[in-house]
């Protein structure tokens, strides 16, 4: 897709997703259409973490002595943290900081609520908006100084095992969200400068953009007991001792619709998966003057059944051209198009046309299975989508065995750059001032035996390089 910025800019607008005239720079107003796309990602997120998290709601506000306590972690934000210094008119004796993530919020509550191991483990989340005063070029859902979406968890272990499970239960998770999303992914360990500040390591999912940049989606944390040891987490033992816990978070962000947005969209603008799609099927009554009661009157059962078998739907039955219906449904991105007219109600058939493919089939209209058929074809969808992505995901993915093969091939923003690393910092710092880029991470701890394609050592491990946003 050429002029990928501007597209995305554009099809924001178009399809009446956010608004971004809102006069705060960095931050947008969620339009109807946008606010349900938006809603039906977060169900997808809920009903997964739902499964052995249980989801409440902190303040947005933290006072200046809990986000100091953790002085590594404060390091990380304190460019980014946005102040609140009155009450009305009265100056506060306190400053206090509108959340950029919520640790320094939550663990000081945990420090109330964790007594004994009996406690543990404690798994929760919440979805929030978080603030941080972002100074480089902001881009609407990607970079902003409110991230309105910011889905969280965090959880609280008796040992380091513990954490480390949770850890890789998270990537599964995650791994489920961005499934159902059919947006494809690579997850590597962040580099040490690179990881959540306080964190033992930092794991991350990023996807590619159009414009060949990636875009990170998603992070998991091992915390270890960094913010143990400051808010005083501990717990009781079963012999009586009080030992200080072990703690992981993960978030998601704006970030996941900007990913579904982009990777799925193109020319003709929004192609939507099926599970968020405010609307899964719009229903085109073709009409002329004779008849057009009788259609019109078959569609409206037509969308009623499809209704009642828990379906979102629309029938357009707007004076208007066909031809001017389909262009903006296709733009908004609806998954599957019906087309129904006098002729199809004669033949006892229907027309369906997927987004993805525009591809138009006539099929056996049956009011008792009409709902099935449907769903099948939604289904074959997400699942024609996810291949395409994937497809066009792996043949981005470029391995290379030297610095000036790597230069080459990420010239012009392509792409992911697959290479053997020392894992040396100075080595990876050097690399990235070298290629202008970033390195993602750590793919692979174990790879073939290689050589560093930066200084020339033995590598000891696969990572991946990429353009970023």
């Amino acid at each position: 897709m050429s002029k990928f910025s501007e597209w995305f800019n554009n099809i924001l607008e178009e399809a009446e997703i956010i608004d971004t005239r809102y006069p705060v720079k960095g931050m947008h107003v969620w339009l109807p259409q946008g606010f349900k796309l938006r809603k039906h990602t977060l169900e997808i997120i809920g009903k997964i973490l739902d499964r052995d998290h249980d989801e409440v709601q902190f303040p947005l506000l933290i006072p200046e002595d809990e986000l100091a306590k953790e002085g590594i972690h404060v390091k990380g934000f304190e460019d980014e943290v946005y102040w609140v210094t009155h009450g009305g008119l009265t100056e506060l004796n306190k400053k206090l900081a509108l959340r950029p993530t919520s640790e320094t919020a939550m663990y000081p509550m945990f420090n109330l609520w964790i007594r004994s191991h009996s406690d543990l483990p404690l798994k929760i989340y919440q979805t929030v908006n978080t603030f941080r005063y972002e100074t480089r070029h902001t881009r609407p859902l990607i970079r902003v100084r409110e991230i309105t979406t910011f889905t969280e968890a965090h959880t609280v272990h008796t040992d380091e095992e513990g954490a480390s499970k949770q850890v890789q239960e998270a990537l599964k998770l995650y791994k489920s969200i961005f499934d159902s999303l059919a947006v494809p992914y690579v997850i590597t360990t962040r580099p040490d400068w690179d990881k959540f500040p306080g964190a033992d390591y930092t794991v991350a999912f990023d996807t590619l953009m159009p414009d060949g940049k990636t875009l990170q989606i998603g992070t998991v944390h091992n915390l270890g007991q960094t913010f143990a040891r400051t808010f005083e987490v501990t717990y009781e033992t079963e012999s009586g001792e009080h030992q200080y816990a072990y703690q992981t978070c993960y978030g998601l962000s704006d970030r996941v619709i900007a990913s579904v947005i982009g990777v799925h969209g193109d020319e003709n603008g929004l192609c939507l998966p099926p599970a968020v799609a405010p609307v899964q099927v719009v229903i085109v009554p073709i009409i002329f003057k004779k008849g057009k009661e009788k259609v019109l009157e078959f569609c409206r059962k037509t969308k009623e059944t499809l209704e009642e078998d828990g379906l979102r739907v629309h029938l357009d039955d707007r004076d208007i051209r066909a031809g001017k219906k389909y262009y903006e449904w296709e733009m908004k991105g609806v998954p599957l198009r019906i087309e129904i007219g006098p002729r199809d109600i004669e033949n006892g058939t229907f027309v369906v046309v997927p987004r993805n493919t525009k591809q138009k089939e006539f099929l056996d209209y049956d009011l008792k299975k009409i709902s099935h058929m449907v769903q099948d074809k939604l289904d074959t969808v997400t699942m024609e989508m996810s291949e395409k992505a994937w497809k066009a995901f792996d043949e981005n993915i470029k391995t290379v065995q030297s610095a000036d093969e790597a230069l080459k091939q990420l010239s012009g923003d392509k792409g992911i750059i697959s290479f053997s690393w020392c894992g040396d910092t100075s080595c990876g710092k050097d690399l990235e001032e070298k290629l202008r880029v970033d390195l993602l991470g750590v793919q692979e701890y174990a790879p073939e035996e290689g050589t560093c394609i930066n200084c020339g050592s033995r590598g000891k491990v696969t990572a991946l390089l990429a353009r970023t946003y």
